[in-house]
């Protein structure tokens, strides 16, 4: 409990799924807590779920993908509670199911300005405070698409991968430099919230193509996601407590076993997968 207890935390993405799941998670753990969404209903819900917990919640309407508004919300949380000790990058997007080679670069932008370029955002505004504080952790969210990439995931998958890179060399770093603060890289997999349903959807997509993102995203929730954002959440915090480096959420440590044992051959097995679980036709002419 000293982990959190009396500490203030910082959340971004915090009005639903994980994100809200770790700030009351955090409230009832002790922690003074610093919430943004760019869903301001959600970020109301939250920050009475955590007044209800018996903790403090200084919430605020920021857009992960502005540096202005990450920099400017860091520096209002640090005034308000004099210092920050930690900070979830948790915000994020998911992308159309499209091939790479379909898929227009506005959407290839927004989604790495979302959930790449957010995280940077966060991690560079809220550092020196974290830093300052003597006994800091920084937490950043990736993805089971963090270490195994899909088809028709290119945006999702290049945005993850980067925030596990730019996560282990932040925690070099503080290593390197000594400093007190923790790092942890998150790589949630089969949790049930909505981001599949309210992935980013191309502009101009058509009828079937949008059609198919509802079907896969109906696939993912009646079979695919089982871990509550509770449970993920409680996970989340258990690792960071213990001080984990990397932290693996339900069906996030069969798959990382899978890329382990089979760096080469394991997106085979996945096109295996694919064609089972959503019916995805094999080509004319298979390689």
């Amino acid at each position: 409990m000293t982990t959190f207890s009396g500490k203030v935390a910082a959340v971004t993405g915090a009005g639903s799924g994980i994100g809200q799941a770790l700030a009351v998670g955090l409230a009832q753990r002790g922690a003074r807590l610093a919430l943004s969404d760019v869903d301001e209903r959600g970020l109301d819900q939250t920050a009475g779920l955590v007044k209800a917990a018996g903790a403090e919640a200084h919430a605020t309407p920021v857009d992960v993908s502005n540096q202005l508004e990450v920099s400017d919300w860091a520096s209002a949380v640090a005034e308000h509670y004099g210092t920050v000790h930690q900070l979830y990058n948790n915000a994020g997007i998911g992308s159309s199911i499209l091939p790479i080679d379909k898929t227009d670069y506005a959407t290839f932008h927004r989604v790495l300005d979302v959930n790449l370029w957010g995280v940077i955002h966060g991690t560079k505004s809220f550092l020196p405070h974290v830093i300052a504080s003597g006994d800091g952790h920084i937490t950043n969210i990736s993805s089971l698409n963090g270490f195994m990439a899909q088809a028709g995931l290119g945006p999702y998958c290049a945005s993850k991968f980067a925030v596990r890179g730019f996560t282990e060399a932040l925690r070099s770093e503080m290593l390197l430099a000594g400093h007190r603060v923790g790092v942890s890289v998150v790589h949630p997999g089969g949790v049930k919230t909505s981001i599949a349903a309210n992935a980013y959807a191309q502009p101009g997509a058509d009828d079937e193509t949008r059609r198919e993102q509802e079907r896969r995203a109906g696939v993912y929730r009646e079979k695919l996601f089982t871990t509550s954002a509770e449970d993920a959440a409680a996970k989340i915090l258990k690792g960071v407590a213990a001080g984990k480096g990397r932290i693996l959420i339900g069906q996030a440590t069969g798959v990382d076993r899978l890329v382990r044992l089979f760096p080469a051959a394991y997106p085979r097995i996945l096109v295996h997968w694919e064609r089972r679980t959503f019916g995805t036709p094999a080509p004319d002419n298979p390689r």
